[in-house]
C-alpha cells in the first residue's frame, strides 16, 4: 500500500488556555476523498489550518506528503498543498486579475509581484480555470466576482499547483442554493476522477457532502468522535452524537439530507 498522503498523531492545540484539539488521530491515503463533518466550533478549521502547515499545532506529529514538520521547509512544502478557504480569500488583493490570484498559488503566495511568472504559468492557470468550469473570468477583478464565482476560482488555484493533496476549508459557506450546488457539482466530478489527488473537505452540512467522496472524520469539542468509510461512519446515531441533537439521516441520489426529530 502507498505511503499516507496525511498523518496527523495525537493532535492537540491550544489557545490561551483553551483547547482546540484533543488528541486527534488522522490519517489520509492516496485515492481518498475525506469530509469533516461537525458543529461550529468543534475543531474542524483548526485541524485543516495544521494539515495544510498554516497552523502548527500544540503538540502531536504531522506528516503532509511524506515529510515531517519540523524537519522540513515548510514554505517549499505548502507549494504541494492545495488550499482553499474563506480566511484566504480575505488576504487575497480585490483589484488582482483572476488570473494572478490562480497563478499565485505556484509560490504559496498572495501578490503575484513576489515572483516571476511566464507564459506556462498562465496557461496553467488558464487550464485550472477551465476544469471548473470558470475560465471566462481570467480578466476580470478578483473584487468584482460573486461569492460562487470566488470559490470556483479558489478551487481552481488549489488545483493548478499539481497538488499532492486538496484541502477545502467550507468552500460552499455564503452561497446561495445555485452556487453551493455547482460548487458540490463540480466537486462530484473531481472525486469521481482517478487522475485527482485525495480531497478533504470540511463543512457542517450533510447535504454539502458531494457524491463520490468516500470518508468521514466527525469532530467533536476537538476530539474525533468517529472516521472511516462514509457509508460505515456516517450514521443517524453518530450525526446526532457529533451535533448534540436527534438527527434523522438519508441517502438520496448519491447525497446526504438530515432533519431533526
Amino acid at each position: 500500500m502507498s505511503a499516507p498522503v496525511l498523518e496527523l498523531t495525537d493532535i492537540h492545540f491550544r489557545v490561551d488556555g483553551s483547547r482546540i484539539l484533543r488528541g486527534v488521530d488522522w490519517t489520509v491515503n492516496p485515492g481518498e476523498r475525506w469530509v469533516i463533518l461537525g458543529s461550529n466550533g468543534s475543531g474542524k478549521t483548526t485541524l485543516v489550518q495544521i494539515a495544510s502547515l498554516w497552523l502548527h499545532p500544540s503538540s502531536g506529529d504531522v506528516t503532509v506528503l511524506g515529510q515531517s514538520l519540523g524537519r522540513t521547509d515548510v514554505r517549499q512544502l505548502r507549494r504541494r498543498i492545495g488550499f482553499a478557504s474563506a480566511a484566504m480569500a480575505d488576504k487575497l488583493r480585490g483589484d488582482l486579475l483572476v488570473s494572478d490570484v490562480v497563478m499565485t498559488a505556484g509560490n504559496a503566495a498572495l501578490e503575484p509581484w513576489w515572483h516571476q511568472y511566464d507564459l506556462a504559468d498562465a496557461n496553467r492557470a488558464n487550464e485550472a480555470l477551465e476544469r471548473v468550469g470558470v475560465s471566462r473570468l481570467a480578466n476580470r477583478r478578483f473584487e468584482t466576482l460573486s461569492s460562487g464565482e470566488r470559490q470556483r476560482v479558489l478551487l481552481a488555484r488549489a488545483l493548478s499547483i499539481d497538488p499532492g493533496v486538496v484541502l477545502l476549508d467550507e468552500p460552499t459557506a455564503a452561497l446561495d442554493l445555485a452556487g453551493r450546488e455547482q460548487l458540490v457539482s463540480t466537486l462530484s466530478d473531481l472525486a469521481s476522477d482517478p487522475s485527482v489527488v485525495p480531497i478533504v473537505l470540511v463543512t457542517h452540512h450533510v447535504e454539502e457532502i458531494p457524491a463520490g467522496f468516500t470518508h468521514v472524520l466527525l469532530l467533536r469539542d476537538g476530539r474525533a468522535l468517529a472516521q472511516g468509510r462514509l457509508d460505515d461512519v456516517l450514521t443517524s446515531e453518530n450525526l446526532s452524537e457529533c451535533f448534540e441533537v436527534p438527527l434523522s439521516l438519508e441517502q438520496r441520489r448519491g447525497r446526504w439530507v438530515a432533519w431533526a426529530n
